[in-house]
């Protein structure tokens, strides 16, 4: 059951990860710091007090970068790769007790993929804002995704079994959008 559950984590963290990258990372430091979580061999120093400031700078730089309108979409063309190098990173820290083939593996598919899934879809409800509000919008939706991340980490480390019934039905809702997006014949006026 343990090992179930530190999937569920993983798969929650990579979503959160999809909203802000470093926010789940200072969520992650802090529980593995106080002992609430426990962190793979390779990847104990994510919970030390020299990390734990890093990724504090990092959150605040990147929480009030989102909120410049238009730099806001330029971060989600930059952040798009590293949003999925970090929901494999952050999954693989938390899934413990695998063999590394198995380990990297659902850290590559689950981890990547679903924050890949949740960054993109989150860069077109940005792109769209700005579209439709000249940027003017984009603060409420960078202040929906850092208390999207905040949420999703926290009951992933908690409630892994509900964060992952919650990161199930974000993907298919953002899969359906996304290929609505780009995979539907253009409407005919």
């Amino acid at each position: 059951m343990e090992l179930v559950l530190s999937i569920f984590i993983g798969i929650g963290l990579a979503a959160a990860v999809g909203f802000r990258i470093f926010i789940p990372f200072l969520i992650v430091s802090i529980a593995a710091y106080t002992g609430n979580l426990e962190l793979s061999t390779h990847f104990v120093w994510i919970g030390t007090l020299p990390a734990l400031v890093l990724f504090a700078v990092a959150t605040l730089v990147e929480i009030f970068s989102y909120y410049i309108p238009w730099v806001d979409n330029f971060l989600d063309i930059i952040d798009h790769p590293l949003a999925i190098f970090a929901g494999i990173i952050l999954s693989g820290a938390v899934v413990t007790d695998f063999p590394p083939l198995i380990k990297w593996s659902l850290a590559l598919i689950a981890g990547g993929g679903v924050a890949g899934t949740i960054h993109a879809a989150t860069g077109l409800i940005r792109l769209k804002s700005s579209a439709i509000t000249g940027g003017a919008g984009n603060p409420a939706v960078a202040t929906a995704e850092a208390g999207g991340s905040i949420t999703l980490s926290i009951l992933a480390i908690f409630i892994p079994a509900l964060a992952v019934i919650i990161v199930g039905i974000m993907i298919v809702y953002f899969s359906f959008m996304i290929k609505k997006k780009f995979f539907s014949p253009p409407k005919e006026n």
